[in-house]
């Protein structure tokens, strides 16, 4: 019988100060590189099938895995109210200066895509102890607080948020609860929008993309490749795949692009 897969082991990395101070849940597991890091969605958790199969490919092919939660969301402390891209583009930065060394593949789902390509290009202005691999982008939402939920909403979502200051979003995931889209999130999130100019990140990309995605329309990740050096960038289209892409098939479809990249 195999010896048993260690768990990842729990960690905590406080940052901010004052009103902004909190403190991020991360798990990570010691192994061989590159190191998979993976940044998850707007509203979803470290604990998630797609999150939690990485770690396990990861224990299982002996490498090395970091995940963690944003600032309000899962374990992690703080408001979800409170967030902004800047604010999780942080919580990224500080979780990745601390657990990563030697190459890294970047591995972001939903808006951890945009996460990645924003976290691509701060590891690429600095020179710590650890570097890009490539990056996995499955169903990337890059710009979606501008491009997918401003230009989209009525004109009375937009008076209520500029007023109100906030707009309760039915959900269609989770327990159903409605949850706040703020005023901040939406001008904050201008400071880092990507796809108005090209995106060198100098590393191999691939992208998952879901035909029958309802959230973030495959026209959505067409749009990036066009932002992508042409080399050693492939869209793979799953014709019937949704958002979640976290169906056994799709899940394969993700740690082979891992794997392909090293």
């Amino acid at each position: 019988m195999p010896p048993a897969i260690p768990d990842a082991v729990l960690n905590f990395v406080e940052l901010g100060e004052g009103p902004s101070a909190r403190r991020i849940a991360v798990r990570s597991r010691a192994g061989q590189g590159p190191g998979l890091v993976w940044l998850g969605g707007f509203k979803s958790d470290m604990q998630g099938g797609k999150a939690v199969a990485l770690d396990g490919w990861a224990g299982e092919h002996g490498r090395a895995a970091v995940r963690f939660d944003y600032s309000g969301h899962g374990e992690s402390s703080g408001d979800f109210a409170d967030g902004t891209i800047g604010r999780w583009l942080e919580d990224s930065v500080a979780v990745f200066e601390r657990f990563c060394t030697g190459p890294q593949i970047l591995i972001g789902s939903s808006m951890g895509g945009w996460m990645a390509l924003l976290l691509a290009r701060e590891i690429r202005k600095r020179s710590g102890q650890a570097s890009l691999a490539g990056l996995v982008l499955i169903a990337p939402a890059p710009d979606f607080t501008e491009e997918l939920m401003w230009k989209n909403f009525s004109p009375e979502v937009r008076k209520e948020i500029e007023t109100k200051g906030f707009w309760l979003r039915p959900s269609e995931y989770g327990d159903g609860t409605p949850y706040p889209i703020t005023r901040n999130l939406i001008e904050e999130g201008r400071n880092h929008l990507v796809l108005g100019s090209a995106i060198d990140l100098g590393c191999p990309v691939r992208i998952l993309q879901g035909a029958q995605d309802p959230d973030v329309p495959w026209q959505h990740a067409f749009a990036l490749t066009h932002r992508l050096p042409a080399d050693d960038v492939v869209l793979t289209m799953i014709q019937d795949g949704d958002h979640r892409l976290s169906r056994p098939q799709d899940i394969a479809r993700i740690l082979a692009a891992v794997a392909e990249i090293g």
